[in-house]
């Protein structure tokens, strides 16, 4: 009798043990096998990496090249040195009188290259934080000097610079008789929430300041309305510095109800069939030119495996098959078009891809030149209350929410979105974008330069293909050649659509140039023994031995 109760009981705690422990064991297999899908891990290993700098002598040969190699590099080093101090006096001055105060310049300077070569760098190649003016696809410094500017104002220009101050100017004329009266909304609200309604496709519309603060409200609806704890988002993916969105690295605290999942793998699919605490989807459509690969900045680029490809009809399939299984199983599904919203399409990524999501957040271009963060949505999911539950709400509030200022640049860019001259930028975009990445990998190529380019339309990112520890020393040779870019460098490149062919030409034979010059300078130098392999291997022996 006693050993059939034991039996019983065995059997019992079986079948409560045994499918927690499969869900667990699918849910590790669904995460990425890299620290960014780990990020536990991740935040462990950071906390064991010490600092550590090379000295002038180690700088120019920590890939152990030949003498000759090491002089040439130093020479050619000291001569962007010198042509940074001619060229570039007074805005380096602002900069370095500024930064002292302002801790983003800060953290900009110091993560711009991998960090053994910081010292150096900073001392003789520091960059400029000010800019004096801006004009269509161009941007001017403090001394004079003219940019063709590949950082899009990180996503916000799609235009061109022209477009925003004119949105910015008629939209302040729009709004100076309410002026900045906060908590009734100027007219332009309305018109706002009509187009927005249009191109979404969803019922209703929040307005915010930032697209952090759009995601974190598009978050709280899903949790709310579906009284689930989880957010799944994938592998390398952005969606703003709040907490929740931003596991591992960079973050104090390590989030609890946040899974980190493969993008574009049918593992996900099996976790988000299975579990019942998932109570959203997040996704930035900027991951299929890179997916599972977070934002590449020159900073963590310590050798050549950075990598890029964009395929369209796969991403397209995937984000299919990630929608019928999140209306399968009551999953809210939410596109974070941010970054890409507008720039693909007049409809967003939700037209690009011909995929409808349940909640979208915009911001960036949206406002016109301005800052905004906007959530669109089903009416089910937008709601903060409920009838049957008076004390039960979802609140979110912003003291500047709906600034008239910034919903009259709204209405006049939402106005542009649909005039001949902005649809025209439209016509065979994907076409022309390809076509061009193309011609520069062509340019490249006949340079004998091992640099790439790979695009997702507009956006593109550079990649290396021959092992080198000193990729990162591009972005000084761009900027030398008269190209601005964001402080991530080459890791991203972002063009407005307005960039005619003359000036897109322009930035070629620019771009040309600064990889002429660099392969000149030895920084290419090749040998068998140096792969990314063993890269990577010299480094982290390095690290031991900073850390015995």
């Amino acid at each position: 009798m006693m050993e059939t109760i034991a039996y019983i009981g065995l059997a019992a705690a079986a079948a409560i043990v045994l499918p927690r422990l499969v869900a667990r064991l699918e849910l590790s297999r669904a995460k990425h096998p890299s620290l960014s899908g780990h990020a536990r891990l991740a935040r462990r290993i950071a906390a064991l990496i010490p600092f550590y700098g090379y000295r002038e002598e180690a700088f120019f040969r920590s890939d152990r090249a030949p003498d000759e190699v090491a002089a040439h590099r130093r020479a050619g080093f000291m001569r962007l040195a010198q042509l940074y101090r001619e060229r570039f006096p007074r805005t380096l001055q602002m900069t370095a009188q500024a930064q002292p105060a302002v801790s983003d310049l800060q953290f900009t300077t110091a993560y711009r290259v991998p960090f053994q070569y910081r010292e150096l760098v900073s001392r003789h190649l520091p960059i400029g934080g000010f800019a004096a003016s801006s004009a269509g696809t161009t941007i001017t410094d403090l001394d004079g000097n003219r940019f063709y500017d590949l950082s899009g104002s990180y996503g916000v220009n799609v235009f061109g610079y022209d477009f925003y101050k004119s949105c910015i100017a008629q939209g302040a004329a729009r709004a100076a008789a309410l002026g900045p009266v906060l908590g009734p909304y100027h007219p332009a609200v309305a018109c706002n929430v009509a187009r927005l309604r249009e191109i979404s496709g969803l019922d209703e519309v929040s307005f915010h300041m930032s697209g952090t603060e759009a995601v974190m409200q598009a978050v709280r609806l899903a949790r709310y309305h579906t009284g689930r704890s989880h957010v799944v988002r994938f592998c390398g993916a952005y969606h703003g510095w709040w907490g929740d969105v931003q596991p591992g690295v960079g973050n104090p605290e390590l989030p609890r109800e946040t899974y980190t999942l493969k993008d574009m793998d049918e593992k996900t699919l099996r976790v988000l069939r299975r579990r019942r605490d998932i109570a959203c989807v997040l996704v930035n459509p900027l991951q299929a030119l890179h997916p599972n690969s977070a934002a590449p900045g020159d900073g963590s680029l310590v050798d050549s495996a950075r990598s890029a490809h964009f395929d369209r009809s796969a991403y397209t399939e995937w984000l299919r098959r990630l929608r019928a299984v999140c209306s399968e199983r009551g999953i809210v599904l939410i596109f974070d078009e941010v970054f890409v919203g507008f720039r693909l399409a007049p409809g967003g990524a939700q037209e690009y891809f011909g995929v409808r999501a349940d909640l979208v957040t915009y911001g960036k271009t949206l406002g016109g030149g301005l800052p905004v963060g906007v959530v669109c949505g089903r009416k089910d999911l937008m709601r903060r209350y409920r009838d049957a539950r008076p004390a039960d709400i979802c609140f979110a509030r912003g003291t500047f929410n709906s600034h008239p200022y910034v919903m009259g640049a709204m209405q006049v860019f939402l106005e542009r979105l649909t005039t001949p001259a902005v649809r025209a930028l439209y016509d065979g975009l994907d076409e022309r974008w390809n076509a061009r990445a193309a011609r520069m990998n062509r340019r490249l190529t006949e340079a004998g330069a091992p640099v790439r380019v790979a695009n997702l339309s507009s956006i593109w990112l550079v990649y290396y293909t021959q092992p080198s520890r000193y990729n990162w020393m591009f972005q000084y040779y761009l900027r030398a050649e008269g190209i601005a870019l964001s402080w991530v460098g080459t890791g991203r490149l972002i063009f407005s659509l307005d960039c005619g062919d003359a000036d897109f030409e322009a930035v070629v034979e620019r771009f040309v140039a600064a990889a002429a010059a660099m392969r000149g300078d030895g920084w290419w130098w090749s040998d068998a023994a140096l792969t990314n392999k063993a890269i990577r291997r010299g480094i982290l022996r390095e690290m031991i031995a900073q850390r015995l």
